[in-house]
């Protein structure tokens, strides 16, 4: 496609674009929301993932655009017995069997070269785990972006080239590394480094490659950086990447959710929103910890007593297990759900967040920091309380700290506990208090920002110049 000439003899400015996110939907979804980006401006594109998320991923796409979206369904092996048949993405899994599900992603390197040698696409937006991608990409003469979910200052806390990993221990984490030129305080809390030598540095699964080096070899390997951000949140980080690696390196904007987006009306939407009506604006805690996080029973206690302490209305998402192979759902205090029926609700299914978020009788997001969670609240304008359970989140939650629109819970330092006391009282905190007046303000203009959708589409139309200049 990309030797093909108009009438003109001149390259054509459509794009034929490849899309290969990891199983996880917090990668899947921000690279179908640029995929249907690109389709809107008269792109092509091949969308790589396996069957049962391409099902999943469907309903998010409009029809108007079917046509210029081609999924690619390729069947993922169970890696022997270890991984149970229909867990296709991170959110099915127990945390101890994401190994495995890296194991099979990588399993589908010979379906990927065959579908990219007979396709032959013009850019591969690849993601961080198929390290064996560039290469490949290569040699069949397809430029490699990668695409990244994560955002510039996570990105910029990983080793470049030129440098030795100095960092063989918890403590070497807990200050910003050494090749960072500028103040800030993005580093991670030792609660935070506990698991971070465990698959991402070192790998302890027989066949698995840590992501340490994963990354590293995309990266390496690519030929542009794409990066879920803007100038506007992190130029520092962003200019800081490009200098490291030496490679262009491109925001895409934030890939904010559309508030235009039409929703059906389903008796789980009616439910809920009789319910938010009745509150009244900005009073009602929002409590979501996403597909990814899954707290423990002692955290689950300490969220949920801090939430009837608070005294604040709140609206739960409550997520009990990770896919239906957990073993250990999580459980409510006792009572807790009679005791506080007159101010809460707890749903335990799936809601359209879009919705739920943007009503107006949310005050503020009680959360855990994912970049995609981050965007969502502050695309609404509401303030965030957060907990960090993954070791990326925690870089996050230094800067949204940084920028003051969100306040993390205060924890213990060496196992990350918390009490409900400390959950009522930062709840109270950034909703109410005269104190947490900063991050309710500030908010509302990082909204101005991740909200102005001219702005974000902006840097799509920016990136798409240069994958067609560069083809």
């Amino acid at each position: 496609m990309s030797n093909v000439k108009d009438n003109n003899g001149d390259v054509p400015k459509k794009l034929y674009v490849a899309m290969f996110p990891f199983l996880a939907f917090g990668h899947m979804v921000p690279y179908l929301e640029l995929s249907k980006l690109m389709a809107q401006k008269g792109h092509t594109v091949s969308f790589i993932s396996t069957p049962r998320n391409i099902d999943r991923l469907l309903p998010r796409l409009p029809e108007n655009l079917s046509s210029a979206i081609n999924f690619i369904k390729l069947p993922l092996s169970t890696v022997g017995d270890k991984l149970p048949e229909g867990g296709e993405a991170t959110t099915d899994l127990p945390f101890e069997l994401i190994s495995y599900l890296k194991i099979a992603y990588d399993g589908l390197r010979v379906p990927v070269t065959e579908f990219l040698e007979s396709s032959k696409p013009d850019w591969v937006l690849q993601d961080f785990a198929p390290y064996w991608l560039p290469p490949i990409s290569r040699h069949l003469g397809i430029k490699t972006a990668f695409f990244s979910a994560f955002n510039g200052a996570t990105l910029g806390l990983l080793k470049p080239p030129g440098f030795e990993e100095y960092r063989t221990c918890q403590a070497d984490f807990l200050t910003p590394p050494k090749w960072v030129p500028f103040e800030t305080p993005v580093a991670f809390k030792l609660f935070e480094c506990k698991d971070i030598f465990k698959g991402f540095m070192v790998e302890t699964t027989e066949g698995n490659v840590p992501d340490v080096h994963r990354v590293a070899g995309v990266i390496d390997g690519c030929d542009v950086i794409a990066v879920r951000s803007c100038y506007e949140y992190e130029a520092e980080w962003l200019g800081l990447i490009q200098d490291l690696h030496r490679k262009p390196v491109i925001p895409v904007g934030v890939l904010p959710p559309k508030p235009e987006e039409k929703f059906e009306d389903t008796d789980t939407w009616v439910t809920i929103k009789a319910w938010l009506d009745s509150r009244k604006s900005k009073s009602v805690v929002h409590v979501a910890f996403g597909s990814e996080a899954k707290p423990s029973h002692t955290e689950v206690d300490a969220i949920a007593l801090g939430l009837e302490l608070s005294g604040l209305p709140f609206f739960w998402v409550l997520k009990t297990r990770r896919g239906p192979w957990d073993t250990e759902p999580v459980e409510l205090p006792e009572g807790f759900e009679e005791r506080t029926a007159d101010r809460g609700m707890v749903w335990k299914g799936w809601v359209e967040q879009l919705r739920t978020l943007s009503h107006d009788s949310i005050g503020l997001v009680l959360t855990h920091p994912g970049w995609g969670t981050i965007i969502e609240a502050v695309r609404f304008g509401k303030p965030m309380v957060m907990l960090v359970f993954v070791c990326d989140q925690g870089l996050n939650a230094r800067v949204i700290e940084e920028k003051k629109i969100g306040y993390m819970i205060p924890r213990e330092e060496k196992e990350g506990l918390f009490t409900k006391e400390s959950v009522a009282k930062s709840l109270r905190l950034v909703m109410e208090e005269e104190e947490g007046k900063v991050y309710r303000e500030n908010v509302k203009e990082m909204k101005n920002v991740f909200g102005d959708m001219d702005r974000q589409d902006r840097y799509v139309d920016d990136f798409m110049e240069y994958l067609v200049a560069n083809r």
